[in-house]
């Protein structure tokens, strides 16, 4: 009796086939999406397969079949010289249909040229995305010497470059925690960001109200970082610079520059009502 009562339970516990084809389905789609950030995550500089294998953890066999599948779809193309695969062009196609509710780097854009009219250096801004952050644009100073840090395109863990370091401080702890949780694997192949290291730029970065990092993601630079808007920071924009050009006077200046355009962009984002999209959700890795 008691083994039939036991059988009972573990096939109402056990999932039924339309549970197992859902759950296998959602766990493709969640492997199709992983491997395009892999493939976006250099950019437009591409990744060579073994690049691919590396950065995603699949084996050679299941990266080799699902970039086929994806180049026959459109979603990834392979150059036929450097044999580099990019993002293809029904991602193109598809993103002129979204770019219309997206659009706040031109919302930014005016301000993001102001300073780097004022600072002379590289001006980013970063948009928070789940648990990372991607550079959506960029604006250049004149100093004779730029900080080019960033491609527009490039996605990085929140926390790495000073803009996702500054979107990071202005979240809640609890989800800030979260977040440095998600991405703890990843954090290794950026220099410096060990756990130790991340939590104090953090708590930095909450007392002076702006982020700061030099010699960090990329050696012999710094930047600035501000996110907006402070209630539930979307995106956030820094400046970019050789280190010796960010000293602690100019830094702060900086900040000062950065606050005062941020403010007037919070303005324009209070306008627009409920126009900018919310923040994937933070999923681990």
């Amino acid at each position: 009796m008691e083994t039939k009562r036991k059988a009972r339970a573990a096939a109402k516990a056990a999932p039924t086939p339309t549970e197992t084809a859902a759950r296998t389905g959602t766990q493709s789609i969640e492997r199709v999406v992983g491997m395009l950030r892999v493939v976006a995550s250099r950019g437009r500089r591409g990744m060579r397969i073994a690049d691919v294998v590396s950065v995603s953890g699949l084996p050679m066999s299941t990266c080799f079949r699902m970039l086929q599948r994806l180049e026959l779809e459109g979603l990834v193309v392979r150059d036929a010289m450097t044999r580099k695969y990019h993002l293809g062009p029904l991602l193109y196609e598809l993103g002129l249909l979204a770019q219309p509710r997206y659009r706040l780097a031109e919302l930014c854009e005016q301000a993001m040229h102001t300073i780097a009219e004022q600072t002379q250096d590289t001006v980013y801004l970063s948009e928070r995305r789940g648990a990372e952050s991607i550079c959506t644009s960029r604006a250049l100073g004149d100093y004779p010497i730029q900080a080019l840090t960033l491609d527009v395109g490039i996605r990085r863990p929140m926390g790495v470059g000073a803009g996702g370091l500054a979107i990071l401080a202005g979240l809640p702890e609890s989800e800030a925690a979260q977040i440095v949780a998600a991405n703890s694997t990843r954090y290794a192949r950026f220099g410096a960001f060990e756990p130790e290291f991340l939590h104090a730029a953090l708590a930095q970065a909450r007392t002076q109200g702006y982020a700061f990092l030099d010699n960090a993601a990329t050696p012999g630079t710094g930047a600035v970082g501000v996110a907006f808007p402070p209630d539930n920071p979307i995106a956030a924009i820094s400046v970019a610079a050789i280190s010796s050009r960010l000293g602690p006077e100019r830094r702060a200046e900086v900040a000062r520059i950065l606050q005062q355009q941020v403010r007037g962009i919070c303005a324009l984002l209070q306008a627009q009502g409920a126009g900018t999209p919310a923040p994937a959700a933070v999923r681990k890795r």
